[in-house]
């Protein structure tokens, strides 16, 4: 079958299909709003009644009603029960309220003063007195008033005496075109329409005024019921032309399609009939079926674009075998061309390879020449406080011998207490000296590990024990401006206290031949940063004060060092992820350092 037939016959199946599909869906569409607004109907219905129903009651246990029906012939009675009708009605906001005998006669209404009054009038005929009566209890009943011709919902209950016997009946009439207007209220849907029938299929309420007072029940007898209760006086009860239609596919067993005759636009409906609360009416909801060919029309535009769609899909997979086909072609020349330039990108990548694990190599090497360097430079640190700290150790070396010898002079003497004092200053003097030396030999050690928490406190506390053991550090105003609380941050301890002690040591070295020298240290907060100030009042630092932190530079002889220390000192910081700046002092001589380091919140 040629290509052009099959897509041909494939977009009259596409039509077909969305066209049911959409008829489909457009009447479950009608029936479901069909649905929704008899629901809305039937609760609006409900809340009337509920809201009406138990009022007649009330009025009945009212002491004078009964008295007016046990004393018809005292007139002070009745027309105080005349009165008690208009007030009951005022506050009900009812048209009418009367009273009947047990005749049905009316004795007292809330009109008895109007030339259109109830008084007199005979309602034994009305169903909503027979209930009343034969059931000694409320009752409901819609009907024309024989005097009003208006419609109204008729409330009735029986009045009783002391003993209980029943007196008559109190009736109250509520006017019904609410329940039509909330029908017409904006939310509702324009092609919506609604009736309310009997059981003997007579509409009483309609949402269009030519449906009113018609029968729906598809007879063209009326019932005996209305003629013998004078429901609707003087009214034709004309039946409604209308044929109903086969069930269109996809609405369920409640809805029904009709075809009202007569009608100057589409008479096309799809009903629902819901029976009402409490009474033997029932509701029937018409909605217009004219969406249901939007509906489709809609599903025949969607149909034709996944037809399109299609169509330019099976092209477009068409021309891109093709392409394929092609490319594969294309693909082998590629792939014999590709294994040539493999080879050569193997051997250029073997190359990349060996330069690679040389570089890494040399980068290790590097690595481990600046660990020896750091250390080498804590060493010739330590060498050159050696001799402060020979000087440190000798005094105390020089007391205990004395302490030793007086010692054991008071031993041949007898005399143990000044023994025993002699040996607590000895105990004294070993400590010091445990520290002192305890705390060369931690700045000694290399650092092990990654950074972590650090009180700032602590290396500065260490440095300057180090810096205070030298000989040139004597006469120095040192002045350490301590904090209160931990200065926790982001760091090593080795590390840092290494730093420290080479910028006290540049400090000292600094201030040398000042007349009054000073060396300040300060920690304060910036921002989300710790910043350690160590300043001296010495010479200053030369112009550019980046030069200093370059390897080798240095401003003192070679005796002093080889002006490694600051550049060893900022590559510690910059690892620890801080920063260490050296500029001349704004406020006077000498020149200042300032350790930045990131804060860490201290655990608990």
């Amino acid at each position: 079958m040629p290509y052009r037939i099959i897509v041909f016959l494939v977009f009259l199946v596409i039509l077909a299909a969305s066209w049911m599909l959409g008829g489909w869906y457009g009447y479950r569409q009608v029936e479901q709003e069909s649905v929704e607004e008899s629901f809305r109907y039937r609760q609006l219905v409900a809340n009337e009644l509920n809201r009406y129903k138990p009022i007649p009651e009330l009025m009945a246990e009212h002491p004078l009603l009964a008295q007016a029906l046990a004393s018809p012939g005292n007139p002070g009675v009745v027309l105080r029960a005349n009165d008690q009708m208009q007030r009951m009605a005022t506050i009900v906001g009812s048209s009418d309220v009367y009273l009947m005998n047990a005749s049905g006669t009316t004795i007292a209404a809330n009109n008895y003063d109007q030339p259109d009054s109830f008084v007199g009038r005979n309602f034994d005929f009305r169903p909503y007195f027979q209930d009343a009566m034969r059931t000694s209890d409320s009752a409901i009943y819609f009907a024309l008033g024989t005097t009003s011709g208006v419609r109204g919902l008729y409330f009735s209950h029986p009045v009783r005496s002391n003993e209980g016997e029943t007196l008559g009946v109190i009736a109250m009439k509520i006017l019904v075109e609410e329940l039509e207007s909330q029908w017409h209220r904006p939310g509702a849907r324009k092609e919506a329409e609604m009736v309310v029938l009997d059981n003997a299929g007579i509409s009483f309420l309609a949402s269009r005024s030519q449906w009113l007072y018609r029968d729906f029940s598809g007879n063209d007898q009326k019932g005996p019921v209305e003629r013998a209760s004078q429901r609707y006086p003087d009214r034709e009860l004309d039946p409604v032309a209308f044929q109903m239609v086969e069930s269109p596919w996809g609405v369920s067993d409640q809805a029904g399609l009709i075809h009202i005759r007569g009608e100057q636009r589409n008479g096309e409906y799809l009903t629902v009939r819901t029976p009402l609360p409490r009474m033997d009416w029932t509701l029937q909801v018409m909605m217009g079926t004219r969406s249901v060919l939007w509906t489709r029309l809609g599903f025949l535009a969607g149909g034709i674009a996944m037809f399109i769609g299609g169509l330019l899909a099976a092209l477009y997979l068409r021309e891109r075998y093709r392409r394929e086909a092609e490319l594969a072609l294309r693909g082998q020349q590629l792939e014999r061309s590709v294994a040539r330039r493999t080879a050569d990108l193997e051997r250029s990548n073997q190359q990349l390879l060996q330069e690679i694990r040389e570089r890494e190599r040399t980068q290790n090497e590097l690595r481990e020449t600046q660990q020896e360097l750091i250390q080498a430079a804590k060493l010739a640190v330590l060498g050159q406080m050696s001799a402060g700290l020979n000087h440190e150790i000798n005094q105390p070396l020089t007391a205990i011998q004395t302490y030793a010898r007086n010692s054991r002079r008071f031993l041949e003497k007898g005399s143990g207490d000044m023994v025993d004092a002699n040996l607590v200053e000895i105990s004294a003097l070993c400590d010091k000296m445990a520290e002192l030396t305890r705390q060369f030999k931690v700045f000694a050690r290399k650092s092990e590990g990654p950074p972590s928490e650090v009180d700032l406190r602590q290396p500065v506390d260490a440095s300057l024990k180090i810096i205070k053991a030298q000989n040139n550090s004597s006469g120095i105003d040192i002045r350490w401006n301590r904090p209160e609380q931990p200065v926790m941050c982001h760091g090593d301890l080795i590390r840092i206290e290494q730093v420290m002690v080479n910028l006290l040591a540049n400090a000292v070295q600094a201030v040398d031949g000042a007349a009054h020298p000073e060396i300040t240290i300060d920690i304060d907060e910036a921002g989300d940063s710790w910043r350690c100030t160590v300043r001296d009042n010495g010479s200053g630092l030369p112009g550019n004060s980046e030069q200093i932190f370059e390897p080798f530079f240095t401003t003192k002889s070679v005796k002093q060092g080889l002006g490694l220390g600051l550049s060893i000192s900022r590559q510690i910081v910059d690892a620890l992820g801080g920063s260490l700046t050296g500029r001349n002092r704004s406020d006077g001589p000498g020149a200042e350092f300032v350790l930045t380091l990131k804060k860490r919140e201290a655990t608990e």
